[in-house]
């Protein structure tokens, strides 16, 4: 896998460098993009000191030209990307009355028109090779919208069925399209932070949801043969009630 490329869109600190971390360990040429590219400098670090091969670029996936010449430029100079994951949340909690029009289509624009622009893009390339894997990653408010979420459980649902829509075209093509359901709370400093009793609770009983567990799973989709390809998995902690 020493020339095979994995793009990730929306490279954090937590599941998005969990998943290029892995990726990696398998030989990936790992090309990773967030709003703010100085900030993969540490991810960049662990991964070449790890032995792998790493390109780190600031981008906001909402711009159309800006995705166009990005998804170009690793084609030319990079290589063929066969593996595109699309991981940009965008997870706000506003009741309807307080959800403003800007911020409704902001988090429609992060969670679900960039994920079409690059599913658009790369698919462009994808088609001719006949080959390729693109997964996009989904939450709980992609299939169910929770009191307070209506911008981001509108803005996943459009995810969810952008990627039902592009495995029906693309599969027969030879692309396997993929959609990751994230129901519950993945183990972040982050919730810690602003949860604390919650996060200690869970914690202690394996309760929370592990990154780099998560991420394990994107490379199994990766490597299904494709006379046997799952659409859409949906993963949560065992003490998470759905």
């Amino acid at each position: 896998m020493k020339n095979k490329i994995a793009l990730v869109v929306g490279a954090g600190d937590n599941l998005g460098s969990a998943i290029c971390k892995c990726f990696s360990n398998e030989g990936f040429i790992v090309v990773a993009a967030r709003r703010n590219g100085d900030k993969l400098v540490t991810l960049q670090k662990e991964i070449e000191t790890s032995g792998g091969v790493f390109y780190g670029y600031s981008l906001d996936a909402r711009k159309e030209n800006d995705v166009i010449e990005f998804i170009k430029n690793i084609e030319k100079n990079i290589g063929p990307i066969d593996a595109a994951i699309y991981n940009i949340g965008g997870n706000i909690k506003f009741g309807i009355t307080e959800t403003t029009s800007q911020k409704y289509y902001k988090t429609w624009e992060m969670a679900a028109f960039g994920a079409f622009l690059i599913g658009r893009e790369v698919a462009n390339y994808m088609i001719n090779r006949e080959s390729g894997t693109i997964i996009f990653t989904g939450a709980t408010a992609s299939v169910r919208g929770a009191d307070g979420f209506a911008a981001f459980s509108g803005a996943k649902h459009a995810k969810r069925s952008l990627a039902q829509s592009m495995a029906r075209e693309l599969g027969p093509k030879g692309i396997h399209v993929a959609h990751v359901v994230i129901d519950g709370a993945i183990d972040t400093p982050w919730i810690k932070e602003l949860f604390q009793d919650y996060y200690n609770e869970k914690k202690a009983i394996d309760g929370l949801m592990n990154p780099n567990d998560i991420a394990g799973n994107y490379l199994w989709l990766y490597k299904q043969p494709r006379n046997a390809w799952t659409h859409e998995i949906d993963l949560r902690p065992w003490v998470e009630k759905w």
